[in-house]
């Protein structure tokens, strides 16, 4: 395997509008609809530079595939975590685990979203 082992993620939602709300909040963004590739999805996606670190993905809505917990954890890459995490009630979201520590690896915080997904925050300060 060469580069990054992730090439894109879905977060799943039942309200795209509400969720959309919720992420451009937390995080001060736009998202941008785009062209879903076959009928019965709508995608928004987050912003994204293709000869840039990390991945991109978007928030999806299909029949058929349900929000919440599911086993895959997205971390989001923050300046201070503790600043998105501050946002997260006011946005509609919860707290899960509040600003910690890993190490030397960095702080992370755990929170849900509008839909019922967990997602991370990752800093390094």
């Amino acid at each position: 395997m060469n580069g990054n082992p992730v090439g894109w993620f879905e977060i799943y939602v039942d309200d795209l509008e509400r969720a959309q709300k919720f992420y451009e909040a937390v995080f001060e963004t736009n998202l941008q609809k785009i062209n879903a590739p076959f009928p019965g999805i709508e995608l928004l996606t987050f912003p994204m530079e293709q000869n840039s670190y990390g991945t991109a993905g978007a928030l999806v809505k299909m029949a058929g595939v349900d929000p919440g917990g599911g086993g895959t954890l997205v971390y989001f890459h923050c300046e201070n975590c503790a600043v998105e995490e501050g946002r997260v009630a006011a946005a509609g979201g919860r707290m899960e685990r509040a600003k910690m520590s890993i190490g030397e690896y960095g702080f992370i915080s755990m929170v849900y979203d509008t839909e019922g997904n967990m997602i991370g925050l990752h800093s390094m300060r």
